[in-house]
């Protein structure tokens, strides 16, 4: 089965899962009664379209008006209570797989297409950059202590953990030699051999310095570029996108997709996407990159538990693999197809901390005791932030606003505080757009099916010089019922299942 085919069935199984609690805890006569009590039954389902899979549904009530925009004349005007429900649910939106499947799903979606974009063109992206040199990056933190992982062979055999011939017992009299062999599945993968042992300090202010230490060593990679222009007689551009992806052990690695671009000398089109020189290869941008990661490092600034500040630098795992547009018959094992990349990309964009097994929302000082608990691993990670991010003295929300303070806003994440998929300005498309240009074609196919006048529609796509303008205030999060929400997920799995059966008949016929 391909990357995508098994992130489909993952979020298949996580909205199936999900289906089947829904269906065990709701009664039959609930289901009718709830399908029943409506005039319409599908016209309340056209109204929840929008939010129909998603799994806590953001309910708006108030006012929604049409505006000419040329004298601000309102001419229409409508309430929500004349909605079905006397509400408007919109979704989410959350990215996690693990807190909302359908959402995350649309997520994941958006982020193939803009990876892609920047990939092989499209979405405002020229063609050409499918010949531009491309280079799939990966970078670790460093060790903070040993844990507990899961290794195989080239053949995929297990191998055993942490083979030592010498297993001697650290200060805490544990030994730092594992014998058994982990299976990728195992809960001790990522645990440390010694909870006292392992620096869970460091790796909280890494995790919280790992933005930084990405700008710098895209600086001193664009350094190394000069070099390169100076050879060729061109300008040059490096663009990306990258996502972050918490390891076993509660650490973040990052995993880039880095394109080298040609740019107009003239400083009114540098904003143009042009061909790189013939001469410039993908195996010398991945030099350009090791070099740049191995020579990146700095030190934070001083702390009071810690007043010479904690040396931030990557692992010594730097994986930088040149990106093909296709599969060849020449496959060394060191290159990866733009397909298979983007995937990759962005199945990671839907994941954070639960793959640490951790998973809460901000923290406070009366939730924080729950999760701060010494004797897990997890655990000590928050209590560092928690510990690092407030001054000597005790809590104070004033101290959020200082660098220190992020570790401690930042608690529920480990310490990261950035984004988890970002890019360069000149990759590709946005999010934004790509999310604008999903409700313009929703807007312009919706249809309004029976009793339309009992229907939600704010824009009937015609051209007009009328507005809408929205005047809505937050009513709550959740279906009315547990009825409602089987009901509307079951439709949304039944539109997703049709809409994948119509990109399967189209590839087929289009093979």
């Amino acid at each position: 089965m391909s990357t995508a085919g098994r992130d489909h069935a993952t979020v298949d199984a996580l909205a199936a899962r999900r289906l089947s609690r829904l269906a065990a805890d709701t009664p039959g006569a609930e289901l009718v009664a709830s399908a029943g009590r409506r005039d319409n039954h599908t016209a309340w389902l056209n109204h929840v379209a929008p939010a129909a899979g998603c799994a806590h549904p953001v309910k708006l009530s108030g006012t929604v008006y049409r505006v000419e925009q040329s004298t601000g004349r309102i001419t229409d005007e409508r309430h929500t209570a004349q909605m079905p429900d006397g509400l408007i649910y919109t979704a989410c939106g959350n990215r996690r797989a693990s807190v909302c499947p359908s959402c995350a799903e649309t997520y994941r979606a958006d982020t193939f297409q803009l990876v892609t974009a920047g990939l092989v063109g499209g979405k405002g992206t020229p063609a050409t950059v499918a010949g531009h040199p491309c280079v799939f990056l990966t970078v670790t933190a460093p060790s903070f202590g040993p844990v507990h992982a899961h290794r195989v062979d080239s053949r995929g055999r297990l191998l055993p953990c942490r083979p030592r011939r010498d297993e001697t017992a650290c200060a805490h009299d544990v030994s730092h030699a594992c014998w058994e062999r982990h299976r990728e599945d195992d809960p001790r993968v990522g645990q440390p051999l010694c909870l006292g042992c392992y620096d869970h300090p460091h790796q909280a202010v890494w995790n919280m310095h790992v933005g930084e230490l990405w700008r710098r060593s895209m600086i001193a990679a664009n350094r190394g570029l000069r070099h390169l222009e100076k050879l060729t007689k061109a300008k040059l551009r490096l663009s990306y996108t990258k996502v972050a992806e918490f390891q076993a052990r509660g650490a973040v690695h990052l995993h880039a997709l880095v394109r080298l671009d040609g740019r107009d000398p003239d400083p009114n089109l540098s904003h143009l996407t042009l061909p790189p020189p013939p001469g410039v290869s993908a195996a010398q941008v991945a030099l350009l990159l090791r070099s740049a990661v191995s020579g990146t490092g700095f030190a934070t600034e001083p702390h009071p538990y810690r007043p010479s500040g904690w040396w931030i630098e990557w692992g010594a795992q730097v994986d930088p693999r040149p990106v093909r547009l296709a599969p060849s018959d020449l496959d060394d094992g060191a290159e990866i197809t733009t397909t298979a990349v983007a995937a990759y990309l962005a199945k990671y964009a839907t994941k954070a901390t639960e793959t640490a097994g951790h998973l809460s929302t901000r923290l406070r000082p009366d939730t924080v005791r729950s999760y701060a608990n010494l004797a897990t691993h997890t655990g000590r990670q928050i209590d560092a932030c928690w510990r690092l991010g407030q001054r000597p003295g005790g809590w104070d929300p004033d101290e959020w606003s200082t660098s220190w303070g992020r570790l401690w806003r930042w608690a529920h994440m480990l310490g990261f505080a950035g984004h988890f998929s970002t890019r360069s300005r000149r990759y590709s498309t946005t999010l934004t757009a790509l999310r604008q240009a999903r409700r313009d074609w929703q807007r312009d196919h919706a249809s309004p099916g029976p009793n339309a006048d009992d229907v939600e529609r704010l824009d009937d796509g015609e051209d007009t010089t009328e507005v809408v303008i929205s005047s809505l205030h937050f009513a709550g999060i959740g279906w009315h019922t547990t009825a409602d929400a089987l009901l509307a997920n079951t439709a949304a799995a039944q539109a997703r299942n049709r809409r994948r059966a119509a990109r399967e008949e189209l590839t087929t016929t289009a093979g």
